[in-house]
């Protein structure tokens, strides 16, 4: 059995991602639909070995569409994917406007996939921020094994996570340094190319960044609330893959050999750990790949059980594109072939 499939926002970085995936992993649909804003209409869209021509999500109707995956962010999110929901179509939502929704789901399949069953409340699942996926992915199996205490992160954030006009933004920065041109900044506050700027998202009160906000109450909704979590999330001139550096201490004692060798078992994890030059990842490495790596486990002597660890993804992948295809594959698996 197939299903018909609308990807919404598919002219984008994320929304083209979904749709090379869905090929990829042979997907079961019997069509799927490519929708973006007027603008993009006509346009054409890759999925696999076909090519879409992208429809009007303003007048589309989603009456007989099973999944519709969102990825055009929070404005397009509120408006639509109520309507979309409405219409019969369980959307799965890349955007943040769902996340902390106590009816909405937040998934990450290698973590809670029993929490999909939630979808029926409100026909609609969340797709948590980039950096929160791969980093609940890394930390679910040491979780299962030791009981996480606390987390301390920071982030090293490429800048297809702010969209095209980012990446744009640092290949002009950096072509201008080397014919030395002007450098001009309009997506972020400062210079990109060769530089590293601590601001994601805007600023909170506490002082913390929405982006860091969202690791926090993200990794609480998905994995256990009762864990700590500050991140310093910041923004590099990396095109795509997220990396973080993850301190964890733990309630009960692990050694660094132990966590390896669960993290090596654990599914979606790729553990590449010699202690050498070159026996890590990096983001550059991680590009087009469904795996979350896990480098540089060691432990951390500063705290009672804890472990240091080196974690990278695709965010277009894993932190974006795969987990809303992963989400959609636990749904046709555990819940809609028993509908059917």
């Amino acid at each position: 059995m197939g299903y018909r499939i609308a990807v919404v926002g598919a002219t984008g970085n994320v929304g083209r991602e979904m749709l090379n995936i869905l090929a990829e992993r042979e997907f079961p649909c019997d069509e799927v639909i490519a929708l973006a804003s007027r603008q993009s209409i006509g346009k054409e869209a890759a999925y696999g070995d076909k090519t879409l021509i992208v429809k009007s999500l303003d007048d589309f109707d989603f009456k007989g569409i099973a999944i519709a995956l969102f990825a055009a962010g929070s404005a397009v999110a509120k408006s639509k994917a109520p309507q979309a929901a409405k219409a019969g179509a369980i959307v799965i939502d890349n955007s943040s406007y769902f996340r902390m929704d106590p009816d909405v789901p937040l998934i990450v399949p290698e973590v809670n996939a029993a929490a999909t069953a939630g979808y029926a409340k409100r026909n609609i699942i969340a797709n948590p921020n980039c950096s929160t996926a791969q980093m609940v992915v890394a930390l679910k199996p040491l979780h299962d094994a030791a009981t996480i205490k606390r987390v301390v992160v920071a982030t090293y954030q490429s800048v297809s996570g702010a969209g095209n006009a980012a990446m744009d933004e640092l290949f002009r920065q950096t072509r201008a340094i080397y014919v030395n041109d002007a450098v001009d900044t309009k997506r972020f506050t400062k210079q990109i190319a060769f530089n590293v700027i601590p601001h994601i998202d805007v600023f909170m009160p506490d002082g913390a960044t929405k982006e860091e906000w969202k690791m926090v109450v993200e990794t609480k909704k998905i994995l256990d609330s009762a864990i700590e979590v500050i991140a310093t999330c910041v923004r590099v001139p990396v095109f795509v893959g997220h990396s973080e550096a993850v301190h964890i201490e733990l309630k009960k004692p692990l050694s660094a050999a132990a966590a390896r060798e669960i993290l090596r078992k654990a599914p979606g994890i790729m553990v590449v750990d010699k202690r050498e030059d070159g026996g890590y990842i990096t983001p550059l490495e991680c590009v087009g790949e469904y795996a979350t790596y896990v480098s540089r486990i060691r432990e951390d002597t500063t705290v009672k059980h804890g472990l240091a660890l080196w974690v990278v993804s695709d965010n277009l992948r894993k932190g974006a594109a795969l987990n809303a295809v992963q989400i959609a594959e636990v749904l046709i698996n555990k819940h809609l072939k028993k509908a059917a």
